[in-house]
């Protein structure tokens, strides 16, 4: 089992099994000694650093437009997304906006620390007047601002 390694699993002590992998722009946030520590001891042990492709880093950013994720998640989570695409691997991440991404591409998931999450469909609504909008932002009628909200 090939296994994609969000920055979460450098942080918690659960063994991970299988060829593991993880992105540059994941090990650009880990500055945590500890973190940098486990990173360190998984790289001895064959972990690959690899980055994602450009056609996958766009079924991603899609994925995450379709799911009303993209305004959540970083670039860091896409690259972990879209490396996932690439090798045909499973996402370790407590990340529930980056695991509802991953439903929508039948990327697996497997939680850490947390729950596994669910499909969530979200919507946008305006905390002022309760109009439903197309994005976040601030309404067109009232001026309040639009926040995503579960449907």
């Amino acid at each position: 089992m090939k296994a994609v390694l969000d920055a979460t699993a450098f942080f918690v002590e659960r063994p991970v099994e299988g060829a593991l992998f993880t992105t540059p722009e994941v090990v650009a946030e880990l500055v945590d000694l500890r973190a940098k520590c486990r990173y360190e001891a998984l790289l001895a042990t064959g972990l690959t650093v690899s980055g994602a492709s450009a056609g996958a880093l766009e079924r991603a950013r899609r994925a995450a437009e379709k799911s009303r994720d993209i305004g959540v998640l970083s670039p860091t989570d896409l690259s972990v997304l879209a490396l996932a695409l690439d090798i045909g691997g499973v996402i370790y991440t407590d990340d529930f906006a980056l695991q509802n991404a991953a439903i929508v591409l039948g990327v697996g998931t497997e939680p850490l620390q947390q729950r596994r999450a669910v499909r969530v469909r979200w919507k946008y609504r305006c905390s002022g007047c309760g109009r439903y909008a197309d994005h976040e932002g601030e309404c067109m009628v009232c001026g309040a601002a639009i926040r995503r909200t579960r449907r």
